[in-house]
């Protein structure tokens, strides 16, 4: 039995303290612990054993590393005594008084329900109900211990509790402290409410609870949460985590030993995961939505409430940041509302995780979506090692996860939700280097694309640190739609064999593709798919019914060259040529088009038409003057539309026609027309020379009114110098740029990256420099182009082929810089090439071909050109060129490397 021992009788003894507390637990039917208001945290408490009497001991379990112990079993009426005082006491404020102090520090005393001591006595009232007695051999020497013996004597009269007849076994529990099968227990519930009752807080989402009217007593996890808990070390004492204490008194003073219901949901180990439900609300998200938990994803689905709703409750402490979350940032913090949620069209696919998007700004978006994983190769790969991986078609199930998000949403307008920026990674050696990445969450027609390629089994779910909160905003739809994907097999998670995609790659291979063209000159119209789009009129093609890939070249137009980065050189683009670039793309990237094959060039690219939505695309690009019509569109059924648009473009004078009435009729003219060839040499001062052999000349003829009109802009200048900054550059204005040596010339603006990085041409002299714009200014009107034109002429060397070895080719780029920049020369235009005319060039005393001497250095090749009039000069070209590989000059010094050089770049014999 649990007694209590009674103070020492005596004389008179003053009057004793009366205090204050709140029932935090009963221990048994007669002891109780007591606890203080809480100021900062959790209250002080103590031990109050009631005096006089004695109530019957508890079951407790024998201790875990002493074998020999045995459980101990309840006494009788010591259940009913704790629930009496429980009932009664538990959240209730008493007051007490300490009797008597033992040394070991147990207090003894008083206990009354209420402020004061006018309130119930609560000894007196279990032995009133015969649930506890006197202790044995106390006499009744003063009023309280004669009120004791007058209600144990009634008690007796009236058989109560313990003095009722039988021995009161039917008042012990049978606790059965281990389930033998949790998992069958747990589901044996049917996640119906069980009565229970909350021994023990140990932090708070963790607790003992007795489970009735059997008596299970179990731990149980709350169900999608964690509190911040107390680190237990072996000979060391617990450390708690930060707010541990708080969140452990925060619970205990709702729950413990509170009458609740309990929804058995899962079981981890031999624990049991549930919810518990009080009067007062769901403990589970009230933690959250006081800062003392957070949400934990293995457990969150299991939650029978919905998990939305603790992910909200866990939202509502993020942003007030309270408690575990005072320092918390959130992922969009920095982003301004209009860029964590906005409307945009999407242009291209880039992965089964990654889309580009157009804003309405215009601008281009790279949006990767929140937390998921595109297909990836799995282990130790049967990939050939000779064989270059293609991810698209070699990684099991990309291609149909791409073709899952093309299909949806090239063109179509999606809502983006950013969730998180992924900040810019290092590489690693297992790792690749990624740069900053915006994740978001995609939707279309309230589907989230994410969720629908995760259903689908065409990517997984990403999973995170506990602490990491950079994931999506619909992190456990994700989760459950993966469970789904799983469960009924599908994509990633089927037992089928994984589909393979043998697709051809026929771009480059001349062999193949003269195999392959009669096929599709045949077929007329073919379906292709858009894969990448390399310029304005060059494209390469998936063929779904052939499965192959080819490159695609645009007839009938003459699209501006795209910039080209060949290695250790970065050859920049013809004027409009990155606006040409973006029209095909805006326009076809990634769409179903249709495409008729007419030829094929030396390199194996296909030549044709491309249509789309009723549209070809080369009048288009004709339309908006971002291309001219070729001549070779003269034989196709399309050559009226081309020139009908052409016409209408040069009118307008925009872009590509920009300049169209400066340009010299005569050199509309082709000299391929002409029955002997031509040799009118005139005198020309070589200014500039560019990485890939094109020469810029100036006409010596015009070279004064050049010096004239240059030295009357310097002084116009120096009397009204430009206000530093005033000018904003635009591509294709011409604006005057002050070079190295502090004088002013006239360029034109062809590229502006920023205020510090403006690329610039000088139009009379060749060269090209990127300046900050406060080293340009305004063109004044008395020198513009129609007052003189730009003096600096391109041309490029007939009847040479310029290396593509990046060394052979600066050793003709120097050899040429060495003999004629600087100098005067004497020219001869040839023919008209694409770009620029191709000439002949003679040095002005001795007269010999500067071409020709490049060709007997071994420097370049030779050009073959089948017209007539050429064959004369091409003979004496070719014999140079025998004498030059003879020798082994230059670039024969292995001997004739042509047959083993890249097809695309079409070197032959």
């Amino acid at each position: 039995m649990a007694s209590a021992a009674g103070p020492g009788q005596g004389g008179s003894a003053p009057p004793l303290a009366v205090q204050r507390g709140i029932v935090k637990m009963v221990l048994s039917g007669c002891a109780i612990i007591v606890r203080g208001q809480p100021r900062g945290g959790p209250p002080p408490e103590r031990q109050i054993n009631l005096s006089n009497i004695r109530a019957g001991n508890l079951a407790r379990r024998a201790a875990a590393g002493q074998p020999e112990a045995k459980d101990t079993p309840d006494e009788p009426w010591g259940f009913p005594a704790r629930e009496f005082l429980r009932k009664k006491l538990i959240g209730k404020e008493v007051c007490f008084t300490v009797e008597y102090k033992t040394p070991q520090g147990r207090e003894y005393g008083m206990v009354y329900l209420g402020k004061d001591t006018s309130g119930e006595n609560i000894a007196e009232s279990l032995v009133a109900e015969g649930l506890a007695s006197r202790r044995e051999g106390i006499r009744a020497n003063n009023p309280e211990q004669s009120r004791l013996a007058e209600l144990e004597e009634q008690a007796k009269s009236a058989k109560k509790g313990m003095w009722s007849e039988g021995t009161g076994s039917h008042t012990i529990r049978d606790i059965k402290y281990t389930i033998e099968n949790p998992r069958h227990f747990v589901d044996s519930m049917h996640q119906k409410p069980v009565n229970a009752i909350i021994e023990h807080v140990r932090d708070g989402s963790v607790v003992r609870a007795l489970l009735l009217p059997d008596y299970y007593l179990v731990t149980v996890m709350l169900s999608g949460i964690k509190c911040p808990t107390f680190k237990r070390e072996a000979d060391a004492p617990e450390v708690p985590e930060p707010f541990a204490a708080e969140a452990k008194f925060f619970t205990e003073s709702r729950l413990l030993q509170r009458d609740v219901q309990i929804v058995l949901e899962s079981c981890h180990n031999q624990n049991i995961l549930g919810t518990i439900l009080h009067p007062n609300g769901n403990i589970t998200e009230l933690l959250l939505k006081e800062g003392f938990a957070r949400c934990v994803d293995w457990s969150i689905a299991i939650y029978t409430r919905g998990a939305d709703k603790l992910r909200a409750a866990e939202r509502f402490a993020k942003e007030r940041k309270l408690r575990i979350w005072r320092d918390y940032v959130a992922p969009t913090a920095n982003l301004d509302q209009k860029d964590k949620q906005f409307v945009a069209k999407v242009m291209q696919v880039l992965n089964a995780d990654a889309i580009v998007v157009k804003l309405n700004s215009g601008d281009h978006k790279t949006i990767h979506l929140s937390s998921i994983r595109p297909p990836r190769l799995e282990g130790d790969s049967t990939q050939d090692k000779n064989r270059k991986l293609r991810p698209l078609y070699d990684i099991p199930y990309m291609f149909e996860a791409r073709e899952f998000l093309r299909k949806k949403l090239i063109g179509k307008k999606v809502n983006v939700t950013v969730d998180y920026i992924r900040p810019a990674s290092s590489a690693t050696e297992t790792v690749p280097a990624f740069s900053e990445r915006t994740c978001a969450t995609v939707s279309i027609g309230g589907i989230n694309i994410a969720e629908a390629l995760v259903s689908k089994g065409l990517a997984t779910v990403i999973r995170y640190r506990q602490d990491d909160d950079q994931r999506s905003s619909h992190y456990d739809e994700l989760l459950a739609a993966e469970a789904r994907a799983i469960k009924n097999g599908k994509g990633l998670h089927s037992k089928k064999e994984v589909p393979i995609h043998r697709v051809a790659d026929i771009s480059g291979d001349t062999q193949k593709a003269k195999q392959f063209l009669p096929f599709l000159q045949r077929a007329g119209r073919s379906e292709a798919v858009v894969e990448y789009v390399f310029s304005g009129s060059r494209l390469k093609l998936f063929m779904p019914k052939e499965t192959c890939l080819i490159t695609f070249l645009l007839a009938g137009i003459e699209c501006p060259r795209g910039a080209r980065n060949l290695p250790g050189l970065v050859q920049e683009g013809e004027p409009f040529s990155e606006e040409a670039t973006h029209f095909t793309k805006e326009l076809v990237l990634q769409r179903e088009v249709e495409v008729e094959v007419e030829s094929m060039d030396k390199a194996g690219n296909f030549i044709g038409w491309l249509h789309t939505e009723g549209l070809n695309l080369s009048v288009a690009l004709v339309e908006h003057a971002l291309s001219k019509v070729h001549f070779t569109a003269e034989r196709s059924p399309y050559y009226k539309a081309l020139l009908a648009a052409e016409e209408a473009a040069k009118q307008k004078k925009e872009k590509v026609w920009s300049h169209y009435e400066e340009v010299p009729v005569e050199e509309v003219v082709p000299v391929l027309e002409e029955k002997e060839r031509t040799a009118n040499y005139k005198p020309v001062f070589v200014t500039e020379i560019t990485d890939d052999l094109h020469f810029y000349v100036q006409d010596v003829e015009t070279g004064a009114q050049l010096e004239k009109l240059m030295e009357n802009m310097r002084t116009e200048v120096g009397n009204h110098p430009p206000v530093e900054g005033s000018y904003a550059p635009r591509r294709g204005d011409f604006c005057i740029a002050k070079f190295v040596d502090g004088e002013w010339y006239r360029a034109r603006v062809e590229k502006v990256e920023s205020a510090t990085k403006v690329h610039i041409f000088y139009i009379d002299y060749g060269n090209k420099e990127t300046l900050p714009a406060t080293r340009l200014a305004a063109l004044p009107p008395a020198f513009s182009t129609r007052v003189l034109p730009a003096q600096a002429t391109e041309y490029k060397f007939a009847f040479i082929q310029v290396p593509q070895d990046d060394d052979a080719r600066a050793d003709a780029v120097d050899s040429v810089v060495r003999d004629i920049q600087n100098t005067q020369c004497l020219l001869n235009v040839e023919h008209v090439g694409p770009g620029c005319p191709h000439v002949t060039l003679q040095f002005a005393d001795s007269k010999s071909d500067v071409g020709l001497g490049l060709v007997k250095e071994g420097l370049v090749m030779v050009e073959v050109r089948k017209e007539k009039q050429f064959q004369k000069v091409i003979t004496e070209y070719l014999n140079a060129q025998e004498t030059a590989k003879s020798a082994r000059l230059n670039l024969w010094r292995y001997g004739d490397f042509r047959a083993d050089d890249a097809d695309e770049f079409g070197y032959s014999r």
